[in-house]
């Protein structure tokens, strides 16, 4: 059974007592409903977001980001499926639009800290956007989509992100000589990934 997480839970990434040594993250998004002719049709927009992943040292120091233009970190660690324009367009269909796959052998002991985020490339408001899905699977699938699902983080659209266009999904943290994934589900006031990192680097480092 998938572990259902809220904002600010946090889990082991163990099982049966050991360590993962591979996880994949899943991220799932779907399409703008804009009312229309008094509010008797709807019209679906496409919501392009990006998903990226930032890893960081003790000191806060920014080492690495994996996203649409830089696919795979320079040691193989981490992998990214690449860039997703659309989200889901129809009715949710339980496929990620983009993965990120992890392999938490091969990553530095430099690395504390590795953060998810989504930034809207069209700056499309996280307030209207329906839901954006987290979900962490047990290791990886040469299919494409992950196999056994670990977690789920869900977020639906929230008057709070009104005006938010990038969007904090969760972390990586080091814990001993395990990982822990941190649910966040922050919109933060960045208008890019630049910014994104900016600020995860000035709020959220600690802890």
């Amino acid at each position: 059974m998938a572990i259902d997480l809220k904002k600010g839970n946090r889990i082991s990434l163990e099982k049966a007592g050991l360590p993962l040594q591979q996880v994949s993250i899943g991220l799932n998004w779907g399409a703008i409903q804009n009312k229309s002719f008094f509010g008797l049709f709807s019209e679906q927009v496409a919501v392009d977001l990006d998903g990226s992943v930032a890893t960081f040292n003790a000191h806060g120091e920014a080492l690495e980001l994996v996203y649409y233009r830089k696919l795979v970190s320079a040691d193989g660690a981490i992998r990214h499926s690449g860039d997703d324009r659309m989200g889901d367009t129809s009715k949710p269909d339980e496929l990620d639009n983009e993965t990120i796959q992890i392999d938490l052998t091969k990553v530095g002991p430099q690395v504390t800290q590795i953060f998810l985020f989504l930034n809207s490339y069209k700056g499309q408001d996280f307030a209207t956007i329906p839901y954006s899905r987290v979900r962490v699977y047990e290791g990886f699938s040469l299919a494409g989509q992950p196999r056994q699902v670990f977690a789920t983080f869900n977020l639906s659209a929230d008057p709070a992100f009104a005006g938010r266009v990038s969007l904090l999904l969760g972390k990586l943290a080091r814990s001993g000589g395990n990982w822990q994934f941190h649910a966040l589900g922050e919109a933060v006031a960045a208008r890019d990934i630049n910014a994104t990192i900016a600020l995860i680097q000035a709020q959220y480092l600690g802890g």
